[in-house]
C-alpha cells in the first residue's frame, strides 16, 4: 500500500517489529541514563547539603550543562566517545543531574533541624541520622527529581538516532526527512505515552507511606537495571556486520525498502546522521553505509562503492526545479541557470565535495573558485529588480549548488537574491517550492522520480535506468502536476549507494550488493 494512503494505525502495524525494537531501545538508553545519574547525583546532593559552601559551585555546573542545547551536547561526545550508545547515555545523564542534585539538596537542608537534634540526641551517629531520618523524610522531595529527569531523557533520548544511538527517534527524524506524517506520530506517541506512563508510575511511588515506600526502593535500582538491559534486546540477534543508514534512506523505495525487496538484503541497522555517518565507517563503528556517489567523502575515508547489480538506484541527474510562476517573474532567469548546464561532471563534483566535507573549505569560496575557473564568474550587480529565493537540501553539495547560482544570478542579472539553505528533506525543500517560499532549488531526476511522483511499479523499473526516459519523464509530470519546471542537467550523476571500507571490501571479497547479501545469508 502507498504510504501516503495509509491510515496511522495501519503504518504503526506494519513497522510493529521495529517500533517495538525502537521503543526497548528508548527504554533501555533512558534508565542506564537515570540509573548512573542518580548514582552520582544522590551522593553530591547529599555532599553540598553537608557542606553548604560548595552548593553553589555544584548547582551552578549542573544548571549551565542542563543549558547546553541537547543536538550540540551530543556532537560534543563524538570525538571523544565515538557514536552510539556511549556519548548518548553520558549527555542523558549530564541532562538528569541537575533535578536530582537540587532535589536532594533542598529535600535535606529542608528537614526540620528540631527533628535532627532529637535524633542527636538519642544518640544516632551522622549516617544513622542520613539513612534513618534525613533521606527518609528527603525521599518524597528526591522522587519528584528523580521524576523530572525520567520525563526530560525520555524527551531528549529521541535526538539519540542522531549518532546511532536507536531509540523512537529514528522514526521521527525519518518522518521530517520524508515529510511522513505517519512515521513521525510512530515515534511522538510512543515517547510521549512513556513519559506519561513512567511519571504516573513513579508518582504513585512518591505518594506511598514510608513502609511501603522502604520497600519499593529497595526493588527500584534492580527495575531500573532490568529496563536499563532493554537497549541491549534488538541488537542481540543482529546480523554479522552493520549498517547505518540516514534516516530519508531508511523510508525510500530507492533505499532500504528497495534493498529488502529486491536483494533480500537483511543487515542489522541502525538510523544515522550523514553528518557523522562516513566518519563512523571509517572508525569501524559502521561496516556498510548508505552514502552519495560524489560525496567527497569515499576519497577522503577511503570508502568502495559496492555495484547496484540488480539497479535499484536510478540515475540522479542533477537540475535546478524552478516554479512557472517564478520564471514569469523573473524572465532572465532560466537563461542565468543553465549557464551551469553541462559544466560539473562526477569527478569535478566529487572534488568540489571534497573540499568542503574534508578540507573545511566554506561553499561559497569552493563556488567562486570553480566559477573563476570556468570564467563564469562576474561581480555582483545592483539587483534592484525583485528578489529570488533559493532553496537548498541539508548536506554539503547543495550548499555549493546554491552558493553557485546566487553568484551567477547576482553577476548576470539585475536580481537579487535570498537563500534559504539547509531546508532538510526532500519533501521539506519541494513543500516550500511548492507553498512560494522558495523559488528554485537543485534536484535530482531519481528522487523526482520515486519520492516525488511515485508512480507505478512498472513504470518506475522502465525509467529506472535511463537518464534520458527519466528526465523526459519527470519533466513532462512535473510541469502537468505541479506547474513546476526541470532546466537543463548540470552534467553529473549523484545518486544513492552502498559503501564499506576498501581493506574490509577486498577481505570479505565484497564488491558488490549481491556478493553482501550472500556473505550475510552465510555468516
Amino acid at each position: 500500500m502507498n504510504e501516503q494512503h495509509q491510515t496511522l494505525w495501519q503504518f504503526m502495524s506494519g513497522q510493529s517489529d521495529k517500533l517495538l525494537s525502537q521503543t526497548l531501545q528508548h527504554v533501555g538508553l533512558t534508565f542506564i541514563s537515570l540509573l548512573l545519574a542518580i548514582a552520582i547525583g544522590l551522593p553530591l546532593g547529599i555532599l553540598i547539603a553537608r557542606k553548604r559552601k560548595l552548593s553553589g559551585t555544584v548547582l551552578g555546573i549542573a544548571g549551565v550543562l542542563q543549558t547546553v542545547p541537547s543536538i550540540a551536547l551530543l556532537g560534543f561526545m563524538i570525538p571523544v566517545l565515538g557514536i552510539g550508545a556511549k556519548p548518548a547515555i553520558v549527555a542523558l545523564l549530564i541532562y538528569a543531574l541537575l533535578p536530582i542534585i537540587r532535589n536532594t539538596y533542598t529535600g535535606i537542608i529542608g528537614i526540620d533541624q528540631h527533628v535532627k537534634e532529637a535524633a542527636r540526641a538519642m544518640g544516632m551517629s551522622k549516617s544513622q541520622i542520613l539513612l534513618k531520618v534525613e533521606l527518609p523524610l528527603a525521599m518524597p522531595v528526591i522522587l519528584a527529581g528523580v521524576r523530572t529527569a525520567t520525563v526530560i531523557n525520555v524527551g531528549v533520548a529521541t535526538l539519540a538516532s542522531f549518532i546511532a544511538a536507536g531509540g523512537l527517534g529514528e522514526f521521527i527524524f525519518g518522518g521530517i526527512s520524508l515529510n511522513n506524517t505517519n512515521m513521525i506520530l510512530a515515534g511522538a506517541i510512543p515517547a510521549a505515552l512513556l513519559a506519561i506512563i513512567l511519571d504516573a508510575l513513579l508518582s504513585l511511588i512518591q505518594k506511598m507511606d514510608f513502609k511501603k515506600l522502604r520497600k519499593a526502593l529497595y526493588i527500584f535500582p534492580v527495575v531500573i537495571l532490568v529496563l536499563g538491559g532493554f537497549y541491549a534486546l534488538p541488537t542481540a540477534y543482529g546480523s554479522t556486520l552493520t549498517a547505518g543508514f540516514t534516516p530519508e534512506f531508511m523510508g525510500r523505495q530507492d533505499g532500504d525498502l528497495g534493498l529488502k525487496s529486491t536483494y533480500g538484503l537483511k543487515i542489522h541497522t541502525i538510523v544515522i546522521s550523514d553528518a557523522v555517518m562516513y566518519k563512523a565507517a571509517f572508525a569501524k563503528e559502521l561496516d556498510v553505509i548508505s552514502g552519495y556517489s560524489t560525496d567527497g567523502r569515499l576519497k577522503a575515508f577511503d570508502l568502495k562503492i559496492l555495484n547496484d547489480d540488480k539497479h535499484i538506484f536510478p540515475p540522479y541527474y542533477a537540475a535546478p526545479i524552478v516554479r512557472d510562476e517564478a520564471l514569469k517573474k523573473f524572465p532572465e532567469l532560466e537563461k542565468t541557470l543553465n549557464l551551469l548546464s553541462g559544466k560539473i561532471t562526477d569527478s569535478i563534483m566529487t572534488d568540489l565535495n571534497y573540499k568542503t566535507d574534508y578540507l573545511h573549505q566554506q561553499p561559497e569560496r569552493v563556488a567562486k573558485d570553480f566559477l573563476i575557473s570556468n570564467g563564469l564568474y562576474k561581480a555582483p550587480k545592483n539587483g534592484h529588480n525583485g528578489t529570488v529565493k533559493i532553496g537548498s537540501k541539508i548536506f554539503g553539495e547543495q550548499y555549493i549548488l546554491a552558493e553557485m547560482y546566487s553568484m551567477l544570478i547576482k553577476g548576470n542579472t539585475d536580481y537579487d537574491v535570498a537563500t534559504k539553505t539547509g531546508l532538510g528533506g526532500t519533501k521539506i525543500c519541494f513543500d516550500a517550492l511548492t507553498n512560494d517560499q522558495i523559488d528554485f532549488y537543485p534536484e535530482y531526476t531519481g528522487t523526482g522520480l520515486l519520492v516525488l511522483l511515485q508512480p507505478d511499479p512498472k513504470i518506475a523499473k522502465e525509467m529506472a535506468h535511463d537518464k534520458e526516459k527519466t528526465f523526459n519523464y519527470v519533466s513532462a509530470e512535473f510541469e502537468k502536476k505541479f506547474k513546476i519546471k526541470w532546466l537543463k542537467p548540470i552534467g553529473f550523476n549523484n545518486s544513492y549507494a552502498l559503501m564499506m571500507r576498501q581493506k574490509q571490501s577486498k577481505e570479505l571479497d565484497v564488491n558488490s550488493i549481491t556478493d553482501l547479501k550472500n556473505y550475510l545469508d552465510k555468516n
